[in-house]
């Protein structure tokens, strides 16, 4: 069994996770340059100001990406690369980069799926007040238009946002991300429905500018509710966990309905309406149309679910790992099911294509005597999930893409480079790049179109 034959087979990266060159060029500071130099915000004070230097070392990567096979490469745009101060002034050096790394992907036979925000909010808004501020729809709009203008001649597929319910929950709430805040309900509420806002406006803008005829999705992170059985209360029970909106999920940015019902169905769901309207701004309703401009296709970003059954009186339990079960580096669970269910659920309640915009493991990788990077954890793990959307395809699901999270070993976040999800080994002291052993399998699944998982 194949994919459909204009599946699209790529892998994605990050700005400010792999691009180095902080302060170069030109380029304005981000809140992530901002935070990684708050005392142990970051494992052992890891930054990103050279990560892996792929600002300067961009032929090469896009070299063993061709190498690879991908047809598609998912990478974000640095916002404060652009536009230094957030909005005003354009930095020809920061755009010409992304000019030079379209070309070199066009020139490899690579499409171009840039991300217009994946995390480095640019620190002179930040201090304006960030998400939180009203204008900052305007300010996002501002800055599409800066890349759209600039860029849409050659490319024609967008994702706006990446992970916004990890902008809110990590980056708001807990604060273990940058900016650092620990926000109160009223505040968070405000700074989803401002980055609701953002993504309309960049779709708005996107449609309005485009040069190329343009397709353009959201690339969420959504929490995935996998049954423990086929048996139907059970399936009813997963679903209703994925769309349920709950006090925690809503204020903590968890909540998929809360997110998505507005992008996709143009409403806020009634049930989180009772818990949140009274944060909301007055005039939210105003905005609604803007915030579901049509969107071709809903990304998601997947590594790991819950299981779940619905008890005899019908009410849902969720099932803790079991011991012994496997995991990831990152102590993440293996749930290859998530990959069928979470699609399957998205794409009966919003009918749009799925794109698998992240998706795969930390491991625990290093170059080995013979020089080679065998990593057959990741090698497995890869194809069951991929064997799971190929199974969500064969029941109607229309998948459109899949993404592997990532290229190449990058910067981490706040776990610095302790965590390694690349295709591609990095040695971060060398710069050295080498092919793990998956890329090369990752290879064959492309050529065979999934045929041979």
């Amino acid at each position: 069994m194949t994919f459909k034959k204009d599946f699209i087979w790529g892998a994605a990266a990050a700005s400010y996770q792999i691009e180095g060159a902080h302060d170069e060029d030109g380029k304005g500071m981000s809140i992530w340059d901002n935070f990684t130099e708050k005392e142990n915000a970051v494992y052992q004070g890891h930054t990103g100001q050279t990560a892996c230097d792929h600002y300067h070392r961009y032929k090469e990567d896009v070299a063993l990406m061709k190498q690879v096979g991908l047809q598609a490469y998912r990478f974000s745009i640095s916002w404060p690369r652009v536009m230094p101060e957030g909005i005003g002034a354009i930095n020809t050096k920061g755009i010409d980069f992304y000019n030079r790394l379209v070309d070199e992907l066009l020139a490899k036979d690579i499409m171009p799926f840039p991300t217009l925000f994946h995390w480095d909010y640019p620190y002179e808004l930040y201090l304006k007040g960030g998400w939180l501020n009203p204008d900052s729809p305007k300010w996002f709009a501002e800055y599409t238009a800066a890349v759209v203008d600039r860029l849409s001649d050659r490319v024609g597929n967008w994702f706006t946002i990446n992970e916004p319910q990890v902008i809110v929950g990590l980056g708001h709430c807990t604060g273990i991300h940058a900016p650092g805040l620990q926000l109160q309900k009223r505040e968070l509420v405000h700074v989803t429905h401002n980055i609701l806002r953002s993504h309309g406006a960049a779709v708005e803008t996107i449609r309005a500018r485009s040069i190329l005829p343009s397709k353009a999705g959201i690339a969420p992170v959504c929490p995935v509710a996998i049954p423990v059985d086929n048996g139907q209360q059970n399936i009813e029970a997963a679903g209703a966990a994925m769309f349920n909106v709950t006090d925690k999920d809503l204020f903590t940015g968890w909540s998929n309905r809360w997110w998505l019902d507005p992008i996709f169905k143009g409403e806020y769901p009634e049930d989180g309406l009772k818990l949140a309207a009274r944060y909301l701004p007055a005039n939210f309703q105003d905005h609604m149309k803007s915030i579901s401009a049509p969107t071709d296709f809903l990304g998601n970003n997947h590594y790991e679910g819950i299981y779940v059954s619905a008890d005899k009186d019908g009410t849902t339990r969720i099932h803790p790992p079991k011991e012994g079960e496997p995991l990831t580096g990152f102590n993440w669970r293996v749930t290859p099911e998530g990959l069928y269910w979470g699609p399957r659920f998205l794409y009966e309640r919003y009918n749009k294509p799925i794109i698998i915009t992240e998706n795969g493991l930390s491991n625990k990788d290093w170059v080995a005597l013979d020089g080679k990077v065998h990593d057959p954890q990741r090698i497995d793990f890869t194809q069951r999930y991929l064997r799971e959307f190929q199974r969500a395809a064969a029941d109607g699901v229309d998948a459109a893409g899949y993404f592997h999270w990532s290229i190449m070993d990058n910067f981490e976040w706040a776990f610095g480079y302790k965590e390694r999800f690349g295709l591609i080994h990095v040695d971060f002291q060398t710069q050295k790049r080498t092919l793990k052993d998956s890329a090369c399998w990752y290879s064959d699944v492309i050529k065979s179109n999934g045929k041979n998982l």
